[in-house]
């Protein structure tokens, strides 16, 4: 079976992986929004091990979300992909700063009447892709909505959480929204940029590599705050019994 997994549509869950079982949170998964790893994982984790990773692509219907995840597992493109209605999963593996990543990729629908159960998918993420296509304003527009919403719903609540935006379809001529429109809006904001096009494969893996980077950074800096935090008092520490 390839990496890739097949379709997840809404709640089907489980999947299946090359034969293991896909089910969030994880029975001692890493400290990441809530969920706790035990001693024994801590102390084997080296760069040797794969470190999952869960990415989510959010943003108005019709932006290319789904074509941006096939081009980037994949290498392929198609013109028809049918609309997602709630989420669609693929994995892939690849390597960052020598350290093996299998990322999970969220391919959330854009529909406004199924917002409120998107959202549900958010739990557990390690990063997060918006996604706009520069030739609807109204899709980059809707920028913000997706955002806070997103941010309102992770826990627990951060304003630094790993995040880039794609502005796609810039092998079109119909362009509504400039590139320095865009970039604007993102060093407001802090959060990476990038021009892409998953029809003509540009920047796309620039992309995801960047985003899977930063989640890597917060993955380890909460792993080595976890470590710090469960180090027992020493004896020389400990409170010293008064005598009778």
């Amino acid at each position: 079976m390839p990496e890739s997994l097949q379709y997840c549509s809404l709640m089907s869950f489980p999947a299946l992986c090359n034969g293991e079982s896909f089910c969030w949170p994880r029975k001692n998964e890493s400290p990441r929004n809530g969920r706790m790893m035990n001693h024994r994982t801590a102390l084997f984790m080296n760069s040797s091990r794969n470190v999952d990773l869960k990415i989510i692509i959010i943003g108005a219907l019709g932006v290319g979300k789904t074509s941006l995840l096939h081009q980037f597992v994949h290498k392929t493109f198609h013109e028809d992909y049918r609309t997602t209605l709630g989420a669609s999963i693929l994995s892939k593996r690849i390597m960052v700063d020598n350290t093996p990543l299998k990322l999970q990729i969220w391919d959330t629908g854009g529909q406004e009447r199924f917002r409120s159960m998107v959202s549900t998918f958010y739990k557990g993420s390690d990063g997060c892709m918006l996604a706009f296509d520069v030739t609807d304003l109204e899709s980059f527009e809707s920028l913000d909505d997706w955002r806070e919403d997103f941010l309102e719903k992770i826990i627990p609540a951060e304003q630094g959480f790993p995040m880039v935006v794609l502005g796609n379809k810039i092998d079109l001529n119909e362009r509504q929204v400039s590139k320095e429109t865009a970039s604007f809006w993102c060093k407001e904001k802090d959060i990476p940029y990038f021009e892409v096009s998953a029809k003509n494969d540009i920047n796309v893996v620039q992309a995801f590599e960047t985003l899977a980077r930063q989640a890597l950074l917060r993955y380890q800096e909460m792993l080595e705050n976890y470590l710090t935090d469960s180090i027992k008092l020493t004896p020389d520490d400990q409170p010293k019994k008064k005598c009778c």
